[in-house]
């Protein structure tokens, strides 16, 4: 018996029983129950909304506890900041009671200058720093 070439196209995609294309006609063949039945359905529906209720639920918890340090507190903490430049900033840190101004840009960082901790530590910086800018200008 010669087989129909449609036949084996549509058994190969899935769309035929390989059953019927054994028997050459479909007409006569049993047809499968189809695998996809509605407790198969519920059951795939179900898992999906589990699974995208739990990114969601992980998602809000890495939101809501995930700026928390894990290991405390370093010993550098950033006191502030000023963008100079499109890739430039100046910072200034503190390291164990020393506060240090530190230019940043893109493969570089630098001190810039030591700030001592006196009450008028800030009055002497701005003074040196005007001085400096007097003199390139």
């Amino acid at each position: 018996m010669a087989r129909n070439p449609l036949l084996s196209v549509l058994a190969a995609a899935g769309l035929l029983p390989l059953r019927a294309v054994a028997a050459g006609n479909p007409d006569q063949a049993e047809l499968a129950a189809s695998p996809i039945g509605s407790g198969a359905l519920f059951e795939t529906m179900v898992g999906l909304i589990v699974i995208i209720a739990l990114i969601f639920g992980l998602g809000w918890l890495f939101r809501r506890f995930g700026k928390l340090p894990i290991a405390g507190k370093g010993m550098v903490s950033v006191l502030g900041g000023v963008s100079l430049g499109p890739r430039e900033r100046a910072v200034v840190l503190q390291v164990d009671g020393i506060r240090l101004l530190v230019g940043v840009a893109p493969g570089r960082v630098q001190t810039l200058h030591v700030l001592n901790d006196g009450p008028d530590s800030g009055d002497r910086f701005s003074e040196q720093l005007d001085s400096a800018l007097e003199e390139t200008s």
